[in-house]
């Protein structure tokens, strides 16, 4: 009987995480599918102005209507591509001073109040400084994203770092490692969840700064659709790009927090009840 129930008991318990994501989803789709529902209801009605305010009716036929003209992808991809390598120079360079500021003081004390000076600059601030240096082409649009994403890279690296829990640096040296053996066996594995998390808000910046830097002169990008539907008049336009931002800043974090729980499968952590 005991045998019996095990493996009636199994399946279930295989099957729950695909059941959690999908009800997860499901839930999660309730607040902005409701939202446009009664949006459209109340253009339909005539409560709210669609020259101003197209429902979502119209911002689906424009995306359409420019997926059909070929442009959609075009922008869609010069804008990942730009969010992309921005992504990875800002996490370069936060990581590698985030990792030489939590473990050595002298670069904590030499650094440290530089960098959070420079976090409290606006980033339309470098605007036309990067254009000054770098001209406006790539180059400056991609510095200002990796800006963004620099300094919460750093911040949480940074901050991790120095609260690792002095008894495991304590085993570390009882064993005799050396600095790099104690960064990457002890250090950077008790910092990498809120890494992870720095990595995400970092990743948020990063979508918010190319709206700024594809303000600089872009003839491509859903930046330059924001633009090009104010000076054209046509608010559609600039509520279909502001739809593809949140629709890619969704599906990009997703993936990111999907690779971080693979990374820190090993942590026991709280999980609410029904999560």
């Amino acid at each position: 009987m005991a045998s019996l129930d095990s493996t009636a008991i199994e399946p279930a318990r295989a099957a729950r995480p695909g059941l959690n994501a999908a009800g997860t989803l499901a839930v999660g789709l309730i607040l902005p599918v409701g939202l446009a529902l009664a949006w459209e209801g109340l253009a339909a009605l005539g409560v709210v102005s669609t020259r101003l305010l197209p429902p979502p009716s119209q911002i689906l036929r424009t995306l359409g209507d420019l997926a059909m003209r070929g442009v959609l992808l075009d922008h869609v991809l010069t804008t990942l591509g730009r969010v992309a390598a921005g992504f990875l120079l800002g996490v370069a360079a936060g990581t590698a001073l985030g990792a030489a500021t939590g473990v050595w003081p002298l670069a904590r004390r030499l650094l440290d109040p530089t960098i959070q000076a420079l976090r409290s600059i606006p980033s339309i601030a470098w605007v036309p400084l990067f254009i000054l240096w770098f001209g406006i082409f790539e180059t400056p649009k991609v510095m200002l994203i990796a800006v963004g994403v620099f300094f919460p890279v750093y911040l949480t690296l940074a901050g991790a770092i120095a609260s690792v829990d002095r008894k495991l640096v304590e085993v570390g040296r009882i064993y005799r490692f050396g600095t790099w053996d104690l960064v990457r066996r002890i250090l950077l594995p008790a910092a990498l969840p809120t890494y992870i998390t720095g990595l995400r808000g970092g990743l948020g910046l990063g979508w918010m700064f190319v709206v700024a830097a594809e303000f600089m002169g872009a003839s491509k990008g859903l930046g330059y659709l924001l633009v090009d539907g104010q000076m054209t008049g046509r608010p559609a336009i600039i509520l279909a790009a502001i739809l593809l931002f949140a629709v890619l800043g969704k599906l990009s974090d997703l993936a990111l927090a999907a690779l971080g729980a693979r990374l820190v499968r090993w942590q026991d952590g709280f999980r609410p009840e029904g999560a």
